[in-house]
This record gives structure tokens, C-alpha cells and sequence, in this order.
């Protein structure tokens, strides 16, 4: 069945929004097109056809293809039984530019690429915000990841690495995280008032905390959960009072750090259990 579907993320509380584009087809061919932004796909199915800079690249499961802002170019089915299926972003040039040193435009002599571990860290991201936009999360991952794809596979050049002061940086945005939970400031607003790049405050949180700052923040948010679900707060009221979106959304996060629902934890520790 032919499917697209479009989730738009916004990458922190008020920061700009990036569409996500699901995909999948059986014969369409797109007409001659181009974006205004770096289109970042990965091929999760198939293989498609893409004519592009007067040639013609053909997608596998797991490639990267990265296609210019302003580059016209078409897709179809690279064979008459497959079809294909990708994930694909539409990224500003500011999100592949935060950690380099190099053009303001960068140049990717080649569109297809092959970076396996790259190309499952994408699509994992991309399926995860496609089904739950956090602006948290977004910012987290979407920034750090298309910095990524540029520094390693672009013309442009790495900026350095070394942040001075670094863990005293990561503590003071683990501070305002935890002060703010309910509604975090955005990343971009942290890094301007700390006189850094969001890619040097996300490289000093992960580098000493050893988790990007959404994930430091749900982990936060389960063991502020867990606490009132002890005083007998239904699980429920427990999400929305931590910040959570929903219960859904406390319940994921909640398996991931203890391991069981937060019904089964109340239950448990009401029922004198272990």
C-alpha cells in the first residue's frame, strides 16, 4: 500500500519546526522538484531511482542520500516489484553547519553514502520523532546527528572539539532542566546564554553526563514519578505533574529505567511487594 506521511517536529520550545517525511511506493514517480532545504533520506525498503545532478542514484536498504537545497531532481521505483520505502528530513543548513568550520553551504561530492551506523542512528531517530515529536528530544538528536553527516561526509571541516569548562557547562544545563521540567528551555537558548554553539553544549552534556539532555531529563522525570506513584498518585497524574506528554508517554520511558509499568510499580510497592 502507497503511503506518505508528513510529522512536522519542532526543535525545542519555541524553536523553528523540521519536517519528517514516511514513505512508501509501489510505482509513483515524483515530477522534476527541489527543496528549500537539505533533503536527508535513508532507504528502509527497495530501491529507488533518483536522477540527480545528471546522473542517476540508486537507493538500497540502509543508504544515506543527501540532495541540496535549490538541486532539482526526481524518484521512482528502481524495479517493477519492490518498490521503495525511505524516511527522509528537511533540514536547514544552520543544523548540518553548528560544528564546522567550513562553508556555509556544505558540499557532499557524493549524494549516496554509506555509513551503516550512521544511517540506523537516523532512522531510529526518525521513526521515534515521527511517533512522539518531543521538542526536547528533537533538539537533542536531529542537531547532533546532522552535524554528524556533515562532518563526516561534507567538504566542510571539523570545528575543535575541546570545550573548556565542560563539565561545569553540562551541570549548569542539568540544573536548568531540573529546575524547568514541566516546560524546558530549548537547547539554542541554554547555548547562547553559556556563549556556546548548541552542538558545544550538546557535545560538553553528553560527554560528561554520558546521555544527550532528553534523555538525562525523562530519566529525571521517572524518578520524580516514581516518588509520587510511592505517596499513591495514579500514574496518570503522576505524567502530566512531571512533565511527561501523557501516561503513554511516562509508561515507555518508565519500562526503560525500572524495568515495569508504573501500574505494576504502584501496585507492587502498595501491595508490600518488591
Amino acid at each position: 500500500m502507497e503511503q506518505a506521511l508528513w510529522t512536522r517536529a519542532r526543535l525545542g520550545r519555541c524553536g523553528p519546526r523540521l519536517d519528517l517525511l514516511t514513505a512508501r511506493f509501489d510505482k509513483h514517480v515524483y515530477a522534476p522538484h527541489a527543496h528549500d532545504e537539505f533533503t536527508v533520506g535513508v532507504c528502509v525498503g527497495g530501491s529507488e531511482i533518483i536522477d540527480y545532478r545528471g546522473g542517476h542514484i540508486r537507493t538500497g536498504p540502509g543508504s544515506i542520500v543527501v540532495l541540496a537545497p535549490g538541486e532539482v531532481h526526481t524518484g521512482g521505483p528502481g524495479n517493477a516489484t519492490d518498490g521503495y520505502a525511505y524516511r527522509a528530513l528537511y533540514a536547514q543548513t544552520l543544523l548540518l553547519t553548528d560544528g564546522t568550520l567550513g562553508p556555509a553551504l556544505p558540499h557532499f561530492r557524493e549524494p549516496l553514502i554509506d555509513d551503516p551506523e550512521l544511517a540506523a542512528a537516523l532512522h531510529a531517530t526518525h521513526r521515534q520523532l515521527s511517533a512522539h515529536p518531543d521538542p526536547l528530544e528533537a533538539e537533542s538528536r536531529l542537531p547532533w546527528l546532522l552535524t554528524t553527516l556533515a562532518r563526516r561526509h561534507s567538504t566542510a571541516r571539523a570545528a575543535p572539539d575541546t570545550i573548556r569548562g565542560a563539565d561545569r557547562l553540562a551541570l549548569l544545563v542539568r540544573d536548568r532542566l531540573a529546575d524547568e521540567l514541566l516546560d524546558p528551555p530549548s537547547l539554542a537558548d541554554l547555548a547562547t546564554e553559556l556563549s556556546l554553539s548548541r552542538y558545544q553544549l550538546l557535545r560538553a552534556f553528553r560527554t560528561t553526563m554520558g546521555i544527550p539532555p532528553y534523555a538525562w531529563l525523562a530519566q529525571h522525570r521517572v524518578h520524580r514519578a516514581r516518588h509520587l506513584l510511592d505517596s499513591g498518585i495514579r500514574p496518570a497524574d503522576a505524567a502530566s505533574l512531571v512533565g511527561f506528554a501523557d501516561q503513554a508517554h511516562l509508561t515507555r520511558w518508565f519500562r526503560r529505567v525500572l524495568g515495569v509499568t508504573p501500574a505494576a510499580y504502584r501496585n507492587s510497592v502498595q501491595d508490600g511487594g518488591p
